[in-house]
């Protein structure tokens, strides 16, 4: 790529990125408006479709026609199923049953239609699945050192990762225990719930790792850089979370370190192995504990 097209390239990346996630959260809460759900998914649309037809008339930022054709695909995705399939009266008792079963494999049937249909453009772009980390990659590939992460030099991702999920899950599972306090009682009655929890926690995983970073950075790396496509995409996925758990800016900069530190395995690696496993056990616990909430005292 000549040098020259590539602060073109970041500059309307970074806009797209923003653009898509911020007007929302800013003029509610700095306006109280509340944007209708309609104008939050079809802005997002519109400057996907707007920057994939820029890219046919300005070739310093051509490189960037499959970023906007994956953003076209998936608020698509996102606005067929959520607004239409999601409505379908079988749907709607499925997530709106109270077993935890029922809706939570409801809802994770929903998020992988997204996903499928990111894959599916994935290969037509792509071609074969290694080039968009389908893959489970070198899962014993080194770690780039970086010294506030602790990382240190010749140290692999096989004894990183498994490090790194280990401690995570600690903390998620103190976080979680301490915010609920679920009676023993309660969590030995959900334990029936172990099959479909260990089946949510691993559709879940592999839906978000692939929709929202494996996707991002097969089609940003090329065109932007290894370093920025990794923090476009991390900016995309926490900025996504604002309303998420924890809310506001500390759930930002949560999902943000996240999403980068699982995209950075996936860079390193060249596969979605520890992106998924460490997801999965973080989504085993929080999965655990809305299984628990699921249930009635008593009842």
């Amino acid at each position: 790529m000549e040098h020259s097209k590539k602060p073109f390239i970041l500059i309307v990346a970074w806009v797209a990125i923003l653009a898509s996630s911020l007007p929302h959260i800013i003029l509610q809460e700095l306006f109280h408006y509340k944007v209708p759900e309609e104008l939050q998914v079809g802005l997002p649309g519109l400057i996907a479709l707007a920057g994939f037809g820029l890219t046919f008339l300005w070739q310093a930022i051509r490189p960037l026609r499959s970023f906007f054709g994956l953003l076209i695909v998936l608020v698509g995705a996102q606005w067929l199923v959520y607004t239409q399939v999601d409505r379908l009266p079988f749907y709607q008792s499925w997530l709106h049953n109270p077993s935890f079963n029922v809706y939570m494999l409801a809802e994770q049937s929903l998020r992988l239609m997204v996903t499928l249909a990111v894959i599916a453009v994935l290969f037509a772009v792509k071609k074969k699945a290694s080039a968009f980390f389908l893959v489970k990659g070198d899962t014993a590939a080194p770690v780039e050192p970086v010294n506030w992460l602790g990382s240190k030099p010749g140290e692999r991702w096989n004894t990183f990762g498994r490090n790194f999920a280990f401690f995570i899950s600690l903390g998620t599972l103190a976080f979680l225990v301490i915010a609920g306090r679920p009676p023993l009682d309660i969590v030995i009655r959900a334990i029936p719930f172990i099959p479909a929890i260990l089946l949510a926690a691993a559709l879940n995983a592999f839906s978000e790792e692939m929709t929202f970073k494996a996707s991002f950075l097969s089609v940003l790396e090329g065109p932007a850089g290894r370093s920025q496509s990794l923090l476009l995409m991390a900016a995309f996925f926490g900025i996504g979370h604002y309303y998420g758990v924890p809310y506001g800016i500390i759930g930002v900069l949560m999902a943000s370190f996240l999403g980068w530190l699982l995209g950075k395995s996936m860079l390193e690696t060249r596969g979605l192995f520890w992106a998924w496993f460490i997801h999965f056990w973080q989504d085993v616990l929080i999965f655990s504990f809305l299984a628990i909430g699921s249930i009635t005292p008593g009842g």
